[in-house]
């Protein structure tokens, strides 16, 4: 490239090497001789030599400004009207011809134009640098970029300018010691949660529970429970869910699904029997002859007697005990022995079969829980006629082989029945209780029984 058209001074040389140098030092880019660093352009821009070297041209020399560049030329060179260097050719001229005289002699004709034999040497057409002559006599811009007679780096991308080209990086990618490298656009936090680093991009992505938004930056909470995740009941977190179950069941493993809570295993004593599982509850019930209390866990005993619930005979009389009854026959006396009322038998002390008998025997009835806390007093005994002089003694007769009972004396005429072992039911135990009557004053002695029949129930309520 011919930069200058004549020999500079010293001085001259200088103040171009200093302008160089700034051009150069532009934001700590570099940028080749002739261009410097623009920072809205954020690359290398021609610089005009022409416009800021003072007398860039000597004598009669013109400064045209060229990319990375500049070129003196003759002054008015492009001023001169062009004109063909052909000759002019003088005209010839010739007698008339006399009509009247006989055409003898061989005239030649008036010459015609005719062209040159060598050929016309015209000037050529001079274009700035960047431009190319073009076949209709003009400069058009010559694309360096198409051309591929650029100088941009592999990494750079070329951009044609009127007259040149521009290097500069493409989106994503800045200039950086003359070499295009990517943008780090993570850095920055361009995404609201998840980055990816591509060459020349970036790609922004969401944490599970969240979906991106349509600018591809930001991410909005997904609401799970639409979709419905949760056997039971759903509950939207950020980001998350979380499921919840109803009363009597708890959250399965996975986090989703509600198992149902056994309730009957927690406790032995949520019901008064028997405790039955239900799904997010449970439910009590109780045996054969009870009802559920109000409370839900505790058992009563239905009295089949009153209600009539039964199938007892007119001549029966009903008993009912814990969990059930039972239907007493008439009484029935053995001989010698007489009825003397409905639950008495009697034996007259002028019947000589009589004399080593109890004088009377009295029936009684009672139930009892089986499984009842010991000692327990279950029974009392006294005696209803008194004599002067007499004293009583109350012992159990029978029915006590397992010794779970025995007879507790409370007063001189009276004596209680003690439970002295739990007894487990359902069983039936009969007792002869027998108070003896003893007089010393008039040398007596007697007896009476109380036949107590015990229904012991199956159940300890």
């Amino acid at each position: 490239m011919h930069l200058l058209g004549s020999r500079l001074p010293v001085r001259m040389l200088a103040a171009l090497v200093f302008i160089l140098l700034y051009i150069q030092s532009g934001l700590g880019q570099s940028c080749t001789h002739g261009f410097a660093y623009d920072g809205r352009l954020r690359a290398c821009a021609d610089v005009n030599e022409c416009g800021i070297l003072p007398q860039a041209c000597q004598g009669d020399m013109q400064c045209i400004n060229q990319i990375g560049g500049y070129r003196c030329i003759p002054a008015g060179l492009y001023d001169r009207p062009f004109r063909p260097n052909s000759p002019a050719l003088p005209e010839l001229s010739y007698p008339d011809a006399d009509p009247d005289r006989t055409a003898d002699v061989f005239l030649p004709g008036r010459p015609r134009s005719v062209e040159p034999s060598y050929p016309r040497v015209s000037s050529p057409l001079l274009c700035t640098l960047g431009y190319a002559p073009a076949a209709d006599g003009t400069c058009n811009d010559v694309d360096e970029c198409e051309t591929n007679s650029h100088h941009c780096n592999p990494t750079q991308v070329c951009i044609n300018t009127a007259g040149g080209y521009t290097c500069s990086c493409t989106e994503g990618y800045w200039l950086i010691g003359g070499q295009c490298q990517d943008i780090d656009e993570c850095r920055y936090g361009y995404c609201q949660q998840l980055c990816a680093n591509t060459p020349g991009s970036y790609s922004c992505s969401c944490n599970p529970g969240f979906n991106l938004n349509p600018d591809q930056r930001t991410c909005q909470d997904v609401e799970e429970c639409e979709e419905e995740p949760c056997s039971h009941g759903c509950i939207n977190t950020y980001g998350s869910f979380m499921c919840n179950c109803d009363e009597g069941f708890e959250l399965a493993a996975d986090g989703t699904s509600c198992i149902d809570w056994d309730e009957c295993s927690f406790s032995e004593f949520l019901c008064q029997y028997r405790c039955v599982n239900t799904p997010g509850s449970f439910s009590c019930i109780c045996p054969p002859g009870y009802y559920l209390y109000e409370d839900g866990r505790s058992c009563e005993d239905i009295n089949e007697c009153d209600t009539g619930n039964n199938t007892c005979t007119t001549q029966q009389v009903c008993f009912n005990f814990q969990g059930g009854y039972i239907c007493l026959n008439p009484l029935q006396c053995q001989p010698p022995y007489v009825a003397v009322s409905d639950n008495q038998c009697m034996c007259s002390a002028e019947n000589p079969d009589c004399r080593s008998r109890p004088f009377t025997i009295l029936y009684r009835h009672m139930d009892l829980s089986s499984g009842r806390t010991v000692p327990a007093d279950i029974f009392q005994m006294q005696a209803t006629t008194r004599y002067p002089g007499s004293f009583y003694i109350f012992q159990i007769q029978s029915g006590n082989d397992g010794r779970e009972f025995h007879m507790r004396q409370t007063s001189n005429v009276s004596a209680t029945l003690v439970l002295a072992r739990p007894i487990k039911g359902p069983r039936e135990v009969v007792l002869d209780l027998e108070m003896v009557t003893v007089n010393n004053v008039i040398n007596f002695r007697g007896s009476s029984i109380i036949r107590l029949t015990i229904y012991v129930s199956e159940h300890p309520f």
